[in-house]
């Protein structure tokens, strides 16, 4: 884990939880051409990002798109390899603080959990009730509000300079997914509500945790509220870059 500082934002950007995010970012893709070239000059390139992201230089680089069927279509958007080092080391930091907060019937991209203990919950809670309700979130990543996410984030991040880069690479991912959206009002939007900025790059790190971020608000409402005992979110399979 990474070293304890004063503030968040000084142990995200601590040279060794960038070289455990390179770690972690390089796992199983060595021989891609964007994280060779990275690799070859690894110091110097952690270096970078250290001074870029201790000088609040730091700006998201382009993302590049491509669709694959799961079997349905999606469009998944692949960020630079540098980019996704800062993603892991976001995270790394971050991940923990949010974690002990969900519930325990929580399963996407979580250490320990996934879709097969999902399954197994499920069929254990099948054998205890007669019916189930089957529901999905139609064009979730698309449909993401960004200041709803923001005030998601605040709410445990008191840190300035670490909202401030989620929010730059929030912010590096508008309209990637415009294209996948269909415009939904609700009681009490106005226009403005039409120009909202929206959408996470499914691909992205970022993107899966602070979708747990972001759906655990609905997991609280379901299991203190509704006092449903039997509820089991199945995550979708992990998706990630990997081209």
């Amino acid at each position: 884990m990474p070293k304890r500082f004063d503030n968040l934002y000084a142990q995200i950007i601590d040279f060794e939880n960038l070289w455990y995010a390179y770690r972690a970012a390089a796992k199983g893709k060595r021989c891609k051409d964007a994280v060779a070239r990275f690799s070859f000059h690894l110091e110097e390139r952690l270096l970078e990002l250290e001074s870029e992201l201790a000088a609040r230089r730091y700006r998201p680089g382009p993302y590049r798109s491509f669709l694959i069927r799961d079997p349905k279509r999606r469009l998944i958007s692949a960020a630079p390899f540098r980019d996704r080092v800062v993603h892991h080391a976001l995270c790394r930091v971050i991940e923990p603080i949010f974690e002990r907060t969900f519930i325990g019937d929580s399963y996407a991209n979580r250490i320990g959990k996934g879709t097969h203990a999902a399954l197994d919950r499920t069929q254990w809670f099948s054998r205890r009730y007669r019916y189930v309700l089957q529901c999905d979130l139609r064009e979730f990543f698309p449909s993401i509000d960004h200041a709803i996410l923001h005030a998601v984030l605040a709410r445990k991040i008191a840190c300035p300079d670490t909202l401030s880069l989620c929010d730059a690479i929030i912010d590096g991912g508008a309209g990637v997914l415009d294209a996948e959206y269909t415009q939904v009002l609700y009681p009490g939007d106005d226009l403005f509500a039409t120009a909202r900025p929206r959408g996470l790059p499914i691909g992205n790190l970022t993107s899966q945790f602070w979708a747990n971020c972001l759906l655990n608000e609905l997991d609280q409402f379901i299991k203190r509220e509704l006092h449903c005992r039997g509820y089991v979110p199945i995550p979708s399979p992990k998706i990630s870059a990997k081209n």
